[in-house]
């Protein structure tokens, strides 16, 4: 009996699940949000933070009717990483989690650079057509292999996780977006999406994330991220 338990324990550590969300050997994970305040964070090519977004009983909240909205970028820049976060979305909203970004003038707006997993309301949200624009979607570029997000109004948990250019993403415990930057896939995704012609996008290895403001209320919290 006492070997049918060990079995069963090193079956369960080495199953797919159980990999994926593993925390990386020797890494800690920084919190990117204090629950508390936007320290961390400024409004893309601004210096600072506006009241659009805000800190609300921990969770960093979204406010589309306030003045000074934009999309909210990390102070940091970041290569390799493993980023973890919750987020809820309105009905009919759209948002995005866009990493890579570069932040410069000549580029008007963060997804110019950056590579974005899709947050959307599913059922209401106008963008819900393709399936490449679903949530959890590499926007434009690969559907989710299942579709399971949950409704509007509801927490959907992330894990997404950049390594040498490879992207795995999982959305509520499941994998549903795999692919290597600069593959024959890749390349394919690419030309496949209004990316095509894009010389700037997805071009550089390092880069900022961004919380994107889609005129949409939505909300994040438990955000973390580990360097790998």
């Amino acid at each position: 009996m006492k070997f049918l338990v060990v079995s069963i324990a090193t079956l369960i550590a080495c199953s797919p699940l159980a990999s994926a969300h593993k925390q990386p050997a020797g890494k800690k994970p920084q919190v990117l949000f204090d629950g508390k305040t936007t320290n961390g964070w400024h409004l893309y090519l601004k210096p600072t933070t506006t009241p659009a977004w805000k800190a609300v009983n921990g969770t960093l909240q979204l406010d589309p009717k306030a003045e000074g909205r934009g999309d909210l970028v990390t102070d940091k820049e970041y290569e390799n990483f493993e980023l973890a976060l919750d987020w809820n979305i309105t009905e009919t909203g759209n948002s995005g989690i866009i990493f890579g970004v570069q932040e410069d003038p000549k580029f008007h707006a963060t997804y110019q650079t950056g590579i974005e997993m899709q947050v959307l309301d599913n059922e209401k949200a106008s963008d819900n057509k393709k399936a490449n624009h679903l949530a959890g979607s590499l926007y434009d570029m690969k559907a989710p292999a299942k579709d399971v997000a949950k409704p509007a109004g509801q927490w959907n948990k992330v894990k997404l996780r950049k390594q040498d250019g490879h992207l795995t993403f999982w959305l509520n415990g499941t994998k549903i977006v795999e692919t290597q930057m600069g593959s024959p896939e890749w390349n394919e995704l690419i030309n496949n999406s209004k990316f095509k012609t894009w010389k700037d996008f997805a071009a550089y290895p390092k880069g900022h994330i961004a919380l994107q403001d889609h005129g949409h209320e939505v909300s994040f919290r438990n955000i973390t991220i580990t360097e790998l």
